[in-house]
């Protein structure tokens, strides 16, 4: 998800959002304990995703 697309969320959006990345952060990390992850390059992708919401989140904190 690009950085443009989350800051067009709204306040409730965003914490729906962060929620289901974390969800998906946790399946693909138990798919990786279980050898059943076809593509390990989507833990990364996942991760910068919630870093990009969380970071959305602070920078409206802030203002």
């Amino acid at each position: 998800m690009k950085t443009e697309d989350i800051r067009k969320l709204s306040d409730e959006e965003l914490q729906g959002e962060l929620v289901r990345l974390k969800r998906h952060l946790y399946d693909l990390r138990s798919q990786a304990v279980t050898e059943k992850l076809e593509n390990p390059s989507q833990l990364g992708k996942t991760k910068r995703d919630v870093a990009r919401v969380k970071t959305v989140i602070r920078e409206r904190l802030a203002n």
